[in-house]
């Protein structure tokens, strides 16, 4: 008698079948495409330019710092929409969610809106503190962390939903105080969430382009990371767009393998 998995892969409709392979062939053509157009023999020599291991630090460096950022307000964040019910709860969630599905470049515009020269918080920092975020490097660290913090809120607070309170609520009874529930309790309870979640942040913010476009602009050495060194190179040298391309290809595939477990349960 054959099994669950054997029985139903005799009898796969073909109507699903051909679907499913058209959509994987759409999804893996274009990768392929960059692996074969890649300019193997030249690779390791272009990989040494300055302008790409500038774009490549600036790119390592702003997303590292996005991060430990996202880190420090979003794990609050989660743990407030987690555990805490209060008025507008609702609405709070979906406005932190909006990053994930509004276009970068509207997002780029709306910290102009607020962060720049003349911005509603912007013109403020400008004048008392002579603090300009547009157009600098601080800039891409906050364009990075406003399209970034939403994957790790989601996968903290998902972390935290998840946790058995039953933890906490011992340690309650045990004269500790929230703080410490929360350090010593909570956070461990919750590490491979956060480690997940800080992971999906660190590779979006790498793979930012239109925020930071936007509101950072291109500046090599100062503000251009490496997808828009992609784009800049596409222009004017393509062989180069497709060695940086193929960095963040491979930097892509070692983050969904890395958190192939979280999402998937069979082998």
């Amino acid at each position: 008698m054959s099994g669950p998995s054997g029985g139903v892969a005799g009898r796969l409709p073909w109507v699903l079948v051909l679907p499913a392979v058209a959509g994987m062939v759409f999804l893996t053509l274009p990768l392929a495409g960059l692996l074969v157009r890649a300019p193997w023999s030249t690779l390791v020599e272009r990989l040494g330019e300055p302008r790409v291991l500038e774009a490549l630090r600036l790119s390592l460096v702003t997303a590292t710092v996005a991060t430990l950022v996202c880190l420090l307000l979003g794990v609050p964040l989660a743990w407030l929409l987690a555990r805490v019910v209060f008025p507008g709860r609702r609405l709070v969630r979906a406005l932190v969610t909006v990053p994930l599905v509004l276009p970068p470049v509207v997002g780029g515009v709306a910290l102009l809106l607020v962060l720049g020269r003349r911005g509603l918080v912007g013109q403020w920092l400008d004048s008392t503190f002579g603090v300009t975020l547009p157009f600098t490097t601080a800039g891409v660290v906050v364009a990075e962390t406003f399209v970034a913090m939403p994957f790790l809120v989601i996968s903290v607070e998902g972390a935290l939903r998840a946790a058995d309170p039953r933890f906490e609520e011992a340690a309650a009874t045990l004269g500790a105080s929230r703080w410490t529930i929360f350090r010593r309790v909570t956070l461990p309870l919750i590490a491979p969430g956060v480690v997940a979640g800080a992971v999906l942040c660190w590779a979006r913010a790498l793979g930012e382009f239109g925020a930071t476009i936007t509101f950072a602009g291109n500046f090599p050495g100062q503000t251009q990371t490496m997808p828009l060194a992609v784009y800049l190179a596409l222009e004017t040298e393509p062989e180069a767009a497709i060695v940086l391309s193929l960095v963040l290809l491979a930097v892509s595939v070692v983050i969904l393998a890395s958190l192939r477990d979280r999402w998937v349960s069979g082998p």
